[in-house]
């Protein structure tokens, strides 16, 4: 089920680790009442080692510190930092064990990431926590303040008291606290919080799709993993003959897996027939993912991707405001700048050996998509 618009936030962009990570051990660091934080891809190593540093500081000053993990993604999380979130009084809880009983549902993965303080302000976006990651990668980050926030609520406690995490019993409140800056905010944005909840619920990609078919003048698309679906390459290449300015840009050289750069080139080709301009950032691999039609903006941890908008619980913050569009269309033709376009004349004239990778990686992609 949908989440309902909500008038009167305030949504603030924060892009880059060497901004957003400062920012969210600061807010830890000055939580009051709770801190609630949720990842799916998080190893032992210097990077978390601060965080749980802050978490640790924060349950020991008497903050409640929940911490819900995906329980293949925390894999390369040590014993020993398990048992000092314990012993500072953090509840634990992992998302789906591995069942061999249940070999599908083993493919359902949570991979959002959020970090809610004193249920007033959320953060959420594509980060994870490792050392290469946070220290070789550009991502982003929100934070999220006014009434959208009791939706991030909702939804990590839908899930942490669902059957399908095991840990700590710990219970969490649901309900707003009384507080100032819930307060819907004059002249705010609008905004809501869709997420998936795996094969049985794609919000994400309906709303996504739906916005596709409504775009009028433009529609930039930033991802990481491209490998859109037949339904999504039929909606960008309507979206440009009706003479929308679309815009793809993906990751390039350095991508973590280049079989899935491959694949997605497969489709370059029908695109770039289509007018559709494409882009690969050079400087460093991109983990960020967001999407601008018009004047509203998808921004969180869904790649807009087979596995994503099937598979994975996934959650991002729409937004619906000129000012906070243009801010998201500044950093997209900030890394313009530092991207090779891709141009049709010279596409054409690619290696055999290229052709055969993007094939045979297309291949397998489709294989995978088929396990749905």
């Amino acid at each position: 089920m949908e989440t309902t618009w909500k008038e009167g936030n305030r949504i603030t962009l924060l892009p880059d680790s060497r901004c957003f990570v400062p920012a969210l051990l600061e807010a830890i660091d000055k939580a009051e009442e709770s801190v609630w934080f949720e990842q799916y891809l998080i190893e032992s190593g210097r990077v978390t080692r601060r965080f749980f540093d802050a978490l640790t500081r924060a349950a020991q000053r008497g903050v409640e510190v929940r911490v819900l993990l995906d329980s293949f993604g925390a894999v390369g999380l040590g014993q020993r930092d398990r048992a000092r979130l314990a012993a500072a009084g953090v509840a634990l809880r992992h998302y789906n064990p591995f069942m061999m009983r249940r070999l599908r549902r083993n493919l359902n993965r949570n991979h959002r990431k959020l970090i809610l303080v004193d249920r007033r302000t959320a953060y959420t976006g594509g980060y994870c926590m490792t050392d290469d990651y946070l220290g070789d990668w550009f991502d982003l980050v929100v934070k999220a303040q006014g009434p959208v926030v009791e939706d991030w609520i909702g939804l990590f406690v839908d899930l942490w008291e669902s059957s399908h995490t095991r840990g700590d019993k710990a219970t969490l409140r649901r309900e707003l606290p009384a507080a100032p800056s819930l307060d819907a905010q004059p002249h705010g944005m609008t905004a809501r919080v869709v997420h998936n909840e795996g094969p049985d619920n794609q919000t994400i990609r309906h709303s996504l799709h739906r916005r596709l078919g409504m775009a009028r003048q433009r529609l930039w698309m930033y991802t990481p993993y491209f490998l859109p679906s037949r339904q999504l390459r039929r909606l960008i290449t309507d979206a440009a003959a009706r003479g929308v300015d679309v815009r793809l840009l993906v990751a390039g050289k350095g991508h973590d897996h280049p079989s899935v750069r491959y694949a997605g080139q497969r489709h370059y080709a029908q695109l770039l027939d289509a007018g559709i301009k494409i882009y690969e950032y050079l400087p460093r691999f991109t983990h960020a993912k967001f999407c601008i039609v018009d004047d509203w903006v998808t921004v969180g941890s869904c790649n807009f991707d087979h596995w994503s908008l099937h598979w994975n619980l996934e959650a991002n913050l729409e937004v619906e405001n000129a000012d906070f569009a243009a801010r998201m269309v500044e950093l997209f033709e900030q890394h313009i700048g530092d991207s090779k376009p891709i141009l049709a004349n010279r596409w054409e004239q690619r290696p055999k050996a290229q052709r055969y990778r993007e094939r045979i990686s297309s291949l397998v992609s489709s294989w995978l998509a088929g396990l749905r």
